[in-house]
């Protein structure tokens, strides 16, 4: 390891990413440390799937035993670490079958584990201790309301992790951490920093932010795409960290992708709200860093501060919603809505009423083209979603009573879903509890020990930015497709979505920060135009970005929209056409 710079690599942005990266990642170039991100709030309840499913031994991420198969050996020869939050639900059981494996493969690799996140078995006790848990996003109390919990889990740090490395781990096996900490953690180690060294950890927090979706840092998901000279073997993240927080983002050489400005730009905007990024051990405040391009595929970022951290730690908590069925119907030709009603009506007479369901929703997607070449085009598609607590109600009679309509009402009449039972779905509720109520242990060479948690004095939590942006002097516009010009980067967060939107050079920021107001944006997509929307402004990294509360209901199990996890909501926004100024043009 390189006595100024520890270098971090991730292998998975996701449960389901590329399983090969991990080899490619260790046997590709020098790295000191292999990280993976894995859970995401839907994962989880995946987990718990998995657990209910299989039994107590379950409830972790499999695909990463077949990873760390692959690159034990070469981990153990280069002496390189491991860190993941794969343990998921069950880090003991994902240690323990770790350990057999290895002894298996005749490798002598230390073993940690990490727990404490697991509040389901306390709920009682932090309800008698005046926990309200509190959603975040509805300010409703967990306590008042009647879906069961099917898991709560407390976003751990990175102290954990690298007392772990401090005694000798070799792996570090996580449960629910913050997707950072699997950086944060090894940097701290390295480093040996304090846990008042906060413009270090506000660093090490950015670096893990960026290269935690894996690819996504390095030409995936990038709105100019056609800057990424070939997608072909695209090489995954490397954060080299410095001891100051200071960080470089690469890739290996001979890998396809892009690290630039832009690729960290679209990573750094990335599922946030405001840019003062919270997390457990520090809170990272992004519209202080800077960005430097310093070469080909490396970017350079410093200069970022950071403040002591909140009082609470965020806990992700998966409910039992009830059940839901739905089914997609293609509508085509003449009078569209016409037909869409006439269908609706007679199905809801025929179940007894829409006030038999506790929720419904109808989509009528309007894909069809005046005058179609093909049939395609002369299409549309009717989505009708419901749900009940009642999983007969929602069953297999609402499908059948849909395609008993197929030679009774609209012309052309078509299904493009099968006939299925109502599934469960999960509503996601994000709470905060108080930190010292959190109970994170690490578990090492037959020991335990308890992570204690400094107290802080209160902060602000906010460093103010004054940066006065001047607008562009009148002159002559033309017409243009947004993401021509900008670029755009969107997600989820819960139950709510973020549009990051960035521009690449400084006329073009000045244009776009007194262009892109909230209420320019619901013009531009007027299907938001219900929503409570937040602005934040980024002007070191020339950025804006976009909170759309409640756009995915309860998260993504729950909610009804084509894409659940507003992934495409930027390129969306980048096919509207706008009036710019023709000295933004590459003309």
């Amino acid at each position: 390891m390189d006595e100024n710079i520890i270098r971090i690599g991730n292998c998975s942005g996701f449960y389901g990413d590329k399983l090969s990266a991990a080899k490619e990642m260790v046997e590709g170039g020098p790295i000191d440390v292999l990280t993976g991100d894995y859970l995401a709030e839907l994962t989880m309840a995946i987990l718990f799937s998995q657990k209910m499913q299989r039994g107590e031994k379950a409830g972790y991420v499999g695909t990463f035993m077949k990873q760390l198969k692959e690159v034990a050996n070469t981990c153990a020869e280069k002496n390189i670490k491991i860190v993941s939050n794969a343990g998921g639900l069950n880090p003991k059981s994902m240690a323990e079958d770790t350990k057999e494996m290895l002894n298996a493969m005749n490798l002598d690799l230390k073993v940690a584990y990490i727990d404490g996140d697991d509040l389901m078995p306390r709920l009682d006790e932090l309800k008698d201790s005046g926990e309200k848990l509190t959603n975040i996003d509805t300010g409703e109390n967990f306590f008042e309301q009647n879906m069961p919990p099917l898991s709560a889990n407390a976003y751990l740090g990175c102290w954990g992790i690298k007392e772990a490395l401090d005694q000798g781990a070799d792996i570090v096996i996580c449960p629910r951490v913050t997707d950072a900490a699997v950086v944060m953690g090894p940097a701290a180690w390295k480093f040996n920093w304090d846990k008042n060294d906060f413009d270090k950890l506000a660093g090490a927090l950015a670096a893990g932010h960026i290269i935690e979706c894996g690819a996504q840092a390095t030409g995936g998901n990038y709105s100019f795409f056609k800057e990424v000279p070939s997608f072909e073997n695209i090489g995954y993240p490397i954060a080299e960290i410095k001891e100051d927080g200071s960080f470089y983002i690469t890739k290996h050489e001979n890998t396809g992708g892009l690290v630039s400005t832009g690729t960290v730009t679209a990573q750094l905007l990335y599922e946030i709200s405001s840019p003062d990024y919270l997390n457990p051990d520090v809170i990272s405040h992004f519209d202080t860093l800077k960005i430097d391009e310093v070469g080909k595929d490396r970017v350079y970022i410093s200069d970022i501060k950071g403040s002591p951290p909140p009082s609470t730690h965020k806990v992700c908590m998966n409910l039992s919603g009830g059940y839901k069925n739905g089914m997609e119907l293609v509508i085509t030709g003449l009078d569209i809505s016409e037909k869409a009603k006439v269908f609706t009506d007679e199905l809801f007479r025929s179940l007894g009423g829409k006030e038999n369901f506790d929720n419904v929703s109808i989509q009528l997607f309007r894909t069809d083209k005046e005058n179609p070449q093909t049939n395609e085009e002369a299409m549309a598609t009717l989505k009708i979603v419901v749900k009940s607590k009642d999983p007969e109600i929602v069953g297999r009679i609402f499908s059948a009573k849909i395609v008993e309509l197929a030679l009774a009402n609209y012309p052309g009449w078509t299904t493009q879903s099968d006939i299925k039972q109502g599934t469960p779905f999960i509503s996601y509720w994000p709470a905060l509890v108080d930190s010292v109520k959190i109970n994170e242990c690490l578990h090492f060479n037959g020991k335990k020990t308890v992570i204690e948690r400094e107290k802080f004095e209160d902060s602000k939590n906010k460093i103010d930015i004054v940066a006065e942006v001047e607008p562009l002097p009148d002159s002559e516009m033309s017409e243009i497709e947004f993401g021509r010009i900008f670029g755009t980067r969107s997600g989820d967060k819960g139950g709510c979505a973020n549009l990051g939107v960035w521009a690449k050079n400084e006329n073009a920021y000045r244009y776009l920060y007194h262009f892109l107001s909230v209420k320019k944006l619901k013009e531009l997509l007027p299907d938001l135009h219900d929503f409570e929307i937040e602005r934040y402004e980024l002007p070191n990294i020339k950025s804006l970005n976009f909170y759309v509360r409640g756009l995915l209901e309860n998260g993504v199990s729950s909610n009804n929209r084509k894409d659940g996890q507003a992934k495409s909501l930027g390129e969306y926004l980048g096919a509207k056409i706008i009036s710019c100024p023709n000295a933004l043009l590459n003309k």
